[in-house]
């Protein structure tokens, strides 16, 4: 998994020094889909079918993909974080997730343009490149610094995001919004956020970063007793992450939250 990512990594940095060459097609308002992605996709898919054969695969350009192995499925994303792509901006990842039987249990996010590797295990801690991480250790939402994703042009629930955010800012030191969901959870992780929350994301946007948190001490939380696995979720160290839920909640009808079934406890 990390050979693919670094290797589709690489495609990417050439096609990021040229940018304004590529071709873009447009599959809705703000949600591109380029070159880029594709072939990124492609050198992924191809190597991690040639080290596993039959296992399965869920992607964002190709979607399903059934193998003969039933019981493991790659969940990939070849570039999170288009959007920055297509804008120039240096701030995007190459996410890969794997699941056996149904529960994750590798995870890669590769930070293309800082060149930084998060790895995690199922048992084995989450990683950045050798050094072990852990996610902060703050307990208090004033002193907490959050990451969250805007809604984008023709995405419904922005009136919903803009309460909800507003309810978090009074309490939280401080919120960043960087455009890639699959960073932001690795920087979750690594301590760099104190908490990450966003609504409406997929699979392929969390698996892996899923799993990075947990094994870097940290949870996840589904919004509104759901499934974190559906993509509306809060993730941060066990002391914070209910504590946003909290204040997020508190916009909606409240209902008890739960951890995903896919997120193996502790």
């Amino acid at each position: 998994m990390i050979d693919a990512a670094r290797a589709a990594g690489r495609r990417l940095t050439r096609d990021f020094g040229e940018v304004e060459n590529l071709q873009v097609s447009r599959k809705g308002p703000s949600d591109f889909v380029s070159q880029a992605d594709r072939k990124a996709e492609e050198i992924i898919f191809e190597r991690l079918a040639k080290a596993r054969p039959g296992y399965g695969f869920l992607m964002e350009e190709r979607g399903f993909v059934e193998g003969s192995d039933k019981s493991h499925r790659f969940i990939v994303d070849p570039l999170d974080g288009t959007l920055n792509f297509l804008h120039g901006i240096p701030h995007f990842a190459v996410s890969i997730g794997l699941q056996r039987d149904g529960k994750l249990r590798a995870g890669v996010v590769y930070d293309v343009m800082r060149n930084e590797m998060f790895w995690a295990e199922t048992d084995e801690g989450c990683w950045l490149e050798n050094r072990r991480l852990r996610v902060s250790a703050r307990r208090k939402l004033s002193e907490a610094v959050v990451a969250t994703g805007i809604p984008q042009l023709g995405v419904d629930g922005f009136d919903l995001f803009v309460d909800e955010m507003v309810s978090v800012r009074n309490e939280v030191s401080a919120i960043r919004r960087f455009g890639s969901a699959a960073l932001d959870l690795a920087w979750v992780a690594a301590g760099r956020f104190d908490g990450f929350w966003e609504r409406g994301l997929q699979q392929w946007d969390v698996a892996a970063g899923f799993l990075l948190v947990q094994e870097a001490g940290g949870t996840v939380i589904g919004l509104n007793k759901g499934d974190p696995m559906t993509g509306s979720f809060a993730a941060g160290n066990p002391s914070l992450a209910p504590k946003l839920i909290e204040r997020i909640e508190g916009t909606v009808p409240a209902k008890k939250s739960t951890t995903s079934p896919l997120l193996r406890p502790k």
